[in-house]
């Protein structure tokens, strides 16, 4: 559990796991006791265990709920992605001599070649592969910039909790369900206050993908030309 992991992967999962823990506790947890009425210890051990278990269970599948939906679908995994975009002959980020540069000390640092700019456009896809390629290198260069990994944190939690939100509007939305059953109207208010909360972030998440992923991006160049 390095600095990433806590602050991209775990952080968001628990911030987004509260519809989840709730739904334990008015499911699970009441026939949990029940089983383990004989032994009073076993039910509160139950209840801090399991719901962490879970929690950890979630980091890894907000993960890739992430990747697989909302990279894939905005940047196609990294075939679209900022990072890949800036180094394009047709794209404006960065001007036509930083680009040179930055093309030049990848042909330098890693004896790779990128596509010349009428073969960029008859072979766009290959253009942008090798582009990929480049910057998983200029990545690994870079693995202990402060300031790359910082960026890096931000991107990370916020595609991560992304993931996560899809969960929690599912599990709010079971709360919500359940609540009818158990006629609780404040277990039914708690849950159309936490779907609408974590909605939010998916109706707005092509912004905030596309903000934090231009950040890095801008970042990775900025710091890979500064370096020896």
């Amino acid at each position: 559990m390095n600095k990433y992991y806590l602050q991209a992967r775990l952080a968001p999962t628990v911030l987004t796991s509260i519809p989840l823990v709730v739904c334990y506790f008015y499911t699970v947890a009441p026939f949990v006791h029940e089983y383990f009425d004989s032994a009073p210890a076993l039910p509160t051990i139950s209840d801090i265990s399991l719901p962490f278990a879970i929690v950890l269970l979630l980091v890894q599948l907000n993960r890739l709920l992430s990747k697989e939906i909302f990279q894939k679908f905005y940047f196609k995994d990294e075939i679209n992605m900022p990072s890949t975009n800036y180094l394009l002959h047709n794209d404006s980020t960065f001007t036509n001599d930083i680009k040179a540069k930055i093309k030049q000390k990848i042909f330098k640092d890693f004896d790779i070649s990128l596509y010349s700019h009428d073969r960029e456009i008859s072979e766009e896809l290959g253009a942008r592969k090798q582009i990929c390629f480049a910057v998983s290198q200029i990545r690994v260069v870079l693995k202990n910039n402060i300031m790359l990994f910082r960026h890096n944190v931000e991107y990370g939690f916020f595609r991560n909790l992304l993931g996560g939100c899809i969960l929690a509007v599912i599990f709010s939305l079971t709360l919500i369900i359940f609540s009818a059953a158990l006629q609780n109207e404040g277990l039914r208010n708690f849950g159309i206050f936490l779907f609408t909360i974590y909605l939010l972030p998916i109706i707005f998440s092509k912004y905030i993908i596309n903000r934090f992923g231009h950040y890095y991006a801008k970042i990775l160049f900025e710091q890979y030309l500064i370096i020896k």
